[in-house]
């Protein structure tokens, strides 16, 4: 009986939620949401086109990346 449990304990892997792939993504997603208020950060004026079109639209291609991370199916396990 002891030799059943332990040959099912042993044949269980651990396997994450998230392929390799999305966790590529998601870290993508954070260098990009981190590199858009970057952009909004200055010294500059506050109706600088950088700061009222290009940041905001970087940090919402950011949020949509990691969007996409989540939502996406991991692959194969061989990724």
């Amino acid at each position: 009986m002891a030799q059943k449990k332990s040959t099912i304990t042993e044949s269980k892997s651990a396997q994450f939620v998230f392929g390799k792939n999305n966790y590529r993504l998601m870290i993508t997603s954070i260098v990009v949401v981190v590199l858009g208020f970057i952009l909004m950060i200055g010294e500059t004026d506050i109706y600088d086109f950088r700061k009222i079109v290009l940041a905001p639209t970087v940090v919402l291609i950011g949020f949509a990346i990691g969007f996409f991370a989540i939502l996406k199916k991991p692959g194969n396990s061989n990724e």
